[in-house]
């Protein structure tokens, strides 16, 4: 009998905690399942950078919407981190403040195809893109992200403790001068302890 007892808690266990549950999350609050790199860090990120290079020189001192091209964020951690999400997103926001325009690097070559199918004679004279027409950037927008994993010592303990630190480094460096005319990091560390007995 107590077998039989046993056996229907361990079922009953079993089944409810395989099932599969989902919630919606106010994706403007923070939120962290563990120490690694999350949307959360994503947005504030983010935030600081557009805040910065909007408030400081050389784009607080300019009068008209100087033209940027963005190059990428170096990864230089061992997870696998979206750094192209975090330019789009970056790219999205500077983009609302007016303040700045940015080259369409991505497309480039959809342009080349485009302006091609123009001049080969299907497209009306008076309609078709004239070359030489296209604006050079003025700045290139760059930025690294690094990391360091520390974990607890080996002893006697219920728990593994780990430590994620992120440094965000973005820049903004002149194409005519090559002179980093502004520079910006952002650091954070989160720390997860995880019980060595668990599923």
């Amino acid at each position: 009998m107590i077998k039989k007892i046993l056996m229907g808690m361990l079922s009953l266990l079993l089944f409810v905690g395989c099932q599969t549950t989902t919630r919606v999350f106010d994706p403007d609050k923070p939120f962290h399942m563990d120490e690694r790199y999350d949307y959360t860090d994503l947005k504030a990120v983010t935030e600081q950078m557009v805040r910065s290079i909007v408030a400081n020189p050389p784009i607080v001192s300019r009068n008209d919407q100087p033209v940027i091209i963005v190059y990428g964020i170096d990864n230089r951690t061992n997870e696998h981190i979206d750094t192209k999400a975090l330019t789009e997103k970056v790219r999205t926001a500077l983009t609302q403040t007016h303040k700045v325009r940015f080259i369409n690097e991505d497309q480039r070559k959809n342009i080349e195809k485009e302006i091609a199918y123009q001049s080969e004679g299907s497209v009306n004279p008076d309609t078709k893109i004239r070359l030489g027409r296209q604006i050079g950037a003025n700045y290139m927008l760059t930025g690294a992200i690094t990391s360091i994993t520390k974990e607890e010592g080996r002893g006697i303990r219920l728990k593994e403790r780990k430590v994620n630190y992120y440094k965000f480094n973005m820049e903004l460096t002149s194409l005519e001068t090559s002179i980093i005319e502004w520079s910006d990091e952002k650091e954070f560390a989160r720390e997860v302890a995880k019980p060595f007995i668990g599923w």
